[in-house]
């Protein structure tokens, strides 16, 4: 049958943030009803019931790194295959970082980005505006333009760049209180990670590759927190890796600064030990640090140092990464993967719950790049009456990652080979199924992502 927004959905005994069992009814792009056992009067004929008995319910996942490499590198991922790939791993937004070619440094390229997103349908498309012009870290690029342009831009990155100028970072944190936006800094010193091509330690040491320092990072977050303070502003911190700068976000917040930070999947369970087989998969700026940085974004994500859980989805061509170490591009695949990493690392070891999965991965970073204000945002989700973007889980089963059987265009995951838990049985989009049975549901994806 046909799956578009006008289907209505029962889904039978599912647990809403891991709790007890319930029913669901979505109908007309919203949570209409939440009961213990929908009376099976109540149940509309026309209505798809979905067997949920022991999938968890989450609220639509959202992801606050993505790069969807259009326009410019279609060759990688192109907006359609990425947003493809995000459904796929349970997400129903996804926030579009700006180092395509032509950059995303005005109004026409986050629309252009934004309108191919919403047409593909899969999950919303919000773009990320460059920081700077060209990402040459020289001039402010049209923060106001893009803020008020159809994609209502919030968060700007130079990511895959440092905001290194301390000038034209305040500038920028400056700028963006005029519409309540927000500065996702990449903390990299470019001047202590020239020719970097790993972590800066005993591995890389036994290997000879150039190390890129624990300190490269933090003396970048370090001052922004500063910064944001001095101005009164709000500052994200991209890709957190190290126990220092957990250390020091943990200060910033108990001082009152106005900062939020984000893990990686591939940062809560990778170490740099990675690097001794030279396989260029595992390059990834910031690079995979040690056990020790490892057990801290753990213990800062469980604490709610971190706040959010991002992906940075990095998909690269074959010959970028099928290459010598020092030649291969920096980053990972992580899309269909994150969920799983997180409930390896982070619920099966007892370290969040269910109901804090929602927070890091779907309440917090909706809140971050307010892209929502209503139950969702205020840390209620799967609220009647709330738009229902819902993903279901199956966190008894398991598999082995095939990275050539992803829905994203690129193969460069980390994991290919690797056995996790849990599985996306279904991601509903304003209840609209976009995967049903674990598969993508192409014909929901036709109708578009019309608002």
């Amino acid at each position: 049958m046909s799956h578009d927004a006008t289907t209505t959905y029962v889904l039978r005994g599912v647990r809403p943030l891991g709790g007890e069992r319930a029913d669901v009814l979505l109908r007309d792009g919203v949570i209409a009803r939440i009961e213990a056992q929908l009376p099976e009067a109540d149940v509309p004929e026309e209505a798809v019931v979905v067997d949920g008995a022991d999938l968890v319910a989450l609220p639509g996942l959202v992801d606050l790194h993505t790069h969807l490499r259009e326009p410019g590198r279609e060759d990688t991922e192109t907006i359609e295959s990425g947003t493809r790939s995000a459904a796929a791993g349970g997400f129903t937004a996804v926030h579009a970082m700006a180092n395509t070619t032509p950059v995303a440094d005005t109004a026409g390229v986050v629309e252009q980005v934004w309108r191919i997103g919403r047409d593909a349908g899969w999950v919303d498309v919000h773009p990320v505006g460059a920081v700077s012009v060209g990402l040459a870290g020289e001039q402010l690029a049209e923060l106001g333009a893009m803020a008020q342009s159809a994609a209502r831009v919030r968060v700007f990155s130079d990511d895959g760049k440092c905001v290194w100028d301390p000038v034209l970072m305040r500038r920028a944190l400056e700028y963006v209180k005029a519409f309540d936006g927000v500065v996702a800094q990449h903390a990299q010193e470019p001047r202590l990670t020239e020719g970097a091509q790993m972590n800066e330690g005993i591995v890389s040491a036994e290997l000879g590759l150039a190390g890129w320092p624990a300190v490269a990072e933090e003396a970048i977050i370090a001052r922004d927190v500063l910064l944001a303070e001095h101005v009164g502003s709000r500052l994200h911190v991209c890709h957190l890796s190290t126990a220092g700068s957990v250390e020091i976000v943990r200060w910033a917040k108990g001082r009152g600064i106005d900062v939020t930070a984000e893990v990686t999947p591939h940062h809560l369970v990778l170490t740099d030990e990675e690097a001794r087989g030279y396989d260029p998969t595992f390059k990834v700026n910031p690079p995979l640090r040690t056990q020790t940085d490892v057990e801290a974004v753990r213990e800062g994500l469980a604490d709610g140092t971190i706040d959010i859980v991002a992906t940075d989805h990095a998909p690269h061509a074959r010959e970028d990464k099928d290459c010598e170490w020092a030649a291969a591009a920096f980053g990972m695949t992580g899309l269909e993967t994150a969920l799983s990493v997180v409930q390896a690392t982070m619920v099966d070891t007892g370290r969040l719950t269910w109901a804090d999965v929602a927070r890091v991965m779907s309440a917090n970073p909706a809140r971050i790049g307010r892209i929502d204000t209503g139950e969702l945002a205020q840390g209620r989700p799967l609220a009647v009456g709330e738009p229902a973007n819902l993903v279901l889980v199956d966190p008894a089963a398991r598999r082995v990652v095939d990275g050539r059987a992803q829905e994203t265009a690129s193969a460069n995951t980390p994991f290919a080979g690797r056995e996790l838990p849990g599985r996306v049985v279904a991601t509903f989009l304003r209840g609209r199924a976009t995967v049903l049975d674990g598969a993508p549901v192409r014909d929901a994806a036709a109708v578009g992502g019309a608002r």
